[in-house]
């Protein structure tokens, strides 16, 4: 753990900086300062969103109309697996991670994270991982074309890029492990004194609990691609039917896996939404210990839901009927949650900078995301819509519009903390309304194409579906022009300083010990924990 070794002021800190802070290349690359490895996540993972939302305008442009326009279909199946790879493996987890480096130590009151060095090496990790997924395109016979969820026996007949794929899926999980080991210490044996469990930011919460599950599955998803490497090279038939192996085991191991995975997605997502809430309805969090109990009720509950990606695989109809009632029964804890976000917002001095924007447009998208989770829940309607561009349309609102707006919001939220200067609020909005009308023009038709009968990862289709897609890949392509602003006009003069100089509370409501600090945070902080108020009843709201 982080000794104390020059307590001073934090006024003081820039003087220091010739004595704390490495310079140049070195800085970065060896870094261990939790700051500086928060913002190099945060690049990395703005970078492949950027890759991925390349691959997904390739796949949206082919379907702008009926017929093969650009790519053949096996190249189409690449781009559909390799978007979902790199969305999920290297955009939305590692932003996550990187918002937990950054903003972890400094609202627990820690100096840095429990283990500087591995923190940094689980994201250098990241970046031959990263690499391989990518450059899979130019191997031999191109990217893995299976799906994301790389199910067997597609995998058994891919080509040597399969391989990497899966190498590259290992080195990413191992980083995960890593990252959520660093994280669970950190919060449990750093707090500043006085802080309990039960006064933590929600967070810190969700990301200890998302931590947990991450160790408890990314072995699962590391065993069911080893029986794939196995199968392909090594003799083993899990999953080959020639040599008496079982393909839908395989989806039963990966879904094990998946069902979490779209939780460690979300989580920290509501822990973000959490504290842009209250500070913007300047009220204190409804319901803290209720978000805390339903936060751990999701975690559990993912464990039981898998098999409801499954309902077409040949399961009896008793599994069907648990694994349906299952999946209802998780809805009551994220409905807690949204009460309890709603609740707050009730009869509260609203107003809406930038961060409430992306944080409201969060939850109403969503909550919709949420019905049509709910909708595809009930087996018989599922057995219908399986595989169809409704559930393209469903996850896509809960992934989008649910991990990628919270953690705008977040980045708006933080931005002012983390640079020292204010993002422009007229652009900030511009981003907003862009990217909320763009995304519902791209993804909200897809509910009518699924629903009559469209299946997804096609290269083309009958003309009756060809106006719907036709508006989609215009909304995508909008969509995609929103991020790119966001970058250029938003991100990039924040991180060069220009703007209004930020205080260090530049949101009149926000609690936390994070605002304590001054803007931008010094390189170090709470080298001697900070006191807190044992009576108060929690740190945050």
């Amino acid at each position: 753990m982080s000794a104390v070794l020059h307590p001073h002021d934090h006024a003081h800190d820039d003087d220091h900086h010739d004595h704390h802070a490495p310079t140049g290349w070195r800085r970065w690359v060896f870094a261990t300062n939790h700051k500086d490895i928060g913002t190099l996540y945060l690049l990395f993972s703005f970078t492949m969103l950027m890759i991925g939302g390349v691959l997904a305008l390739l796949i949206r442009a082919e379907l702008f109309q009926p017929g093969l326009q650009l790519v053949n279909p096996e190249l189409f199946n690449q781009l559909t697996t390799m978007h979902g790879l790199i969305m999920v493996f290297g955009a939305i987890m590692p932003a996550f991670v990187g918002f937990a480096n950054w903003m972890i130590p400094l609202q627990i009151g820690a100096s840095d994270m429990a283990f500087a060095r591995m923190n940094n090496f689980s994201f250098w990790l990241m970046i031959p991982a990263a690499t391989m997924l990518v450059t899979s395109f130019f191997m031999p016979g191109g990217a893995p074309a299976a799906g994301w969820t790389l199910y067997a026996p597609l995998t058994l007949q891919m080509g040597p890029s399969m391989d990497a794929g899966i190498f590259a899926m290992h080195i990413l999980g191992a980083s995960s492990i890593m990252g959520s080991i660093n994280i669970i210490v950190t919060i449990l044996n750093m707090r500043a004194p006085g802080m309990t469990l039960m006064k933590m930011p929600m967070f810190c919460w969700t990301w200890l609990i998302t931590a947990y599950l991450l160790i408890a599955v990314m072995p699962v998803l590391a065993g069911a691609i080893t029986m794939t490497l196995t199968d392909r090279h090594f003799g083993t038939s899990f999953f080959n039917p020639a040599g008496g192996g079982d393909p839908v085991m395989y989806q039963h191991i990966f879904w094990f896996f998946g069902h979490p995975e779209v939780y460690i997605m979300i989580l920290p997502a509501f822990g973000i939404i959490s504290h842009i809430v209250p500070a913007f309805a300047r009220k204190r969090l409804f319901g803290y210990a209720s978000m805390v109990y339903a936060t751990s009720s999701i975690a559990i509950l993912s464990f039981i839901v898998w098999a409801h990606h499954m309902f077409t695989t040949g399961m009896p109809v008793t599994g069907q009927l648990f694994f349906m009632y299952a999946t209802m029964l998780i809805a009551v804890p994220t409905a807690v949650k949204i009460f309890n976000w709603i609740a707050t917002m009730w009869q509260g001095s609203m107003t809406f900078e930038t961060p409430m924007l992306f944080a409201v447009g969060f939850i109403f998208v969503f909550t919709m995301g949420g019905f049509t989770g709910l909708i595809l829940a009930v087996a018989p309607i599922d057995i219908q819509l399986q595989d169809t561009y409704y559930v393209v349309a469903h996850f896509h609102y809960v992934l989008v519009a649910g991990s990628l707006y919270a953690m705008f919001a977040g980045f708006y939220y933080w931005c002012p903390k983390w640079t020292g200067v204010m993002y422009n609020e007229t652009r900030g909005k511009i981003h907003f309304w862009w990217s909320l009308i763009a995304f519902n023009v791209t993804f909200f038709p897809m509910h009518f194409l699924g629903l009559a009968g469209m299946p997804r990862r096609y290269a083309d289709y009958p003309m009756q579906f060809a106006d719907f897609n036709a508006i989609a890949s215009v909304g995508a392509f909008a969509f995609g022009f929103a991020q790119v602003y966001f970058f250029f006009f938003i991100v990039l003069p924040a991180m060069m300083g220009k703007g209004e100089k930020a205080s260090a509370k530049p949101w009149e409501a926000a609690e936390g010990l994070e605002w304590e600090v001054p803007s931008p945070a010094p390189f170090h902080t709470f080298e001697t924990p900070p006191k807190l108020d044992i009576t108060a009843t929690r740190v945050i709201g």
